[in-house]
């Protein structure tokens, strides 16, 4: 059986990246899987995702290079995607990567058999949580908002989905079981 490529999506604050985090030692040992560390052009202790962190010199320096099988700038970074990528799925093993909404076509031009998992969170429990964080203001978490209930009206049928409102755990297992886990 042909290996996946999941590329997870959702609006800032549905907690993709926590779930990612819950789910990486289980998705390693129950369902063949790995995920796929991101290159961003951030300091490696902002918080957040479990990421590899490079300058821009060094990013596109990369980037020229062809190392990156998927790459998009966003919120003042670069990210990337290595081409371990294509060398992981060629080996029967299942990848999990977060993706950019922004990017999400492109990244079906280019890995056309990719799988999309949409993590959704309740839009009350969304503006808390951008609250709670800190890192914007007012308009800028209604603007967030405001994308977030775009996106989730403009999601493709054949997406996955977790709601991601609840308890982690809970979405940690769903996402488990659609990567083939227990």
């Amino acid at each position: 059986m042909a290996a996946t490529l999941y590329y997870i999506i959702g609006a800032s604050g549905a907690g993709k990246d926590s779930l990612l985090n819950a789910a990486r030692e289980q998705l390693v040992t129950q369902s063949n899987t790995l995920i796929a560390h991101r290159y961003i052009t951030r300091a490696a202790d902002a918080g957040g995702e479990n990421h590899v962190a490079l300058s821009v010199a060094e990013f596109e320096s990369r980037q020229s290079k062809g190392l990156f099988k998927m790459y998009w700038a966003a919120n003042n970074c670069q990210y990337g995607l290595g081409i371990e990528i294509d060398q992981w799925l060629a080996a029967g093993i299942n990848v999990l990567v977060n993706g950019s909404r922004g990017y999400l076509a492109t990244a079906k031009q280019c890995h056309p058999s990719l799988k999309v998992i949409y993590i959704d969170v309740d839009s009350a429990i969304l503006k808390q949580r951008l609250t709670n964080r800190g890192r914007e203001s007012a308009s800028e978490i209604e603007a967030r908002l405001a994308r977030h209930k775009q996106l989730s009206a403009s999601i493709d049928k054949e997406a996955l989905r977790i709601d991601n409102s609840g308890e982690l755990s809970v979405a940690c297992n769903q996402l488990i079981e659609f990567v083939g886990g227990c």
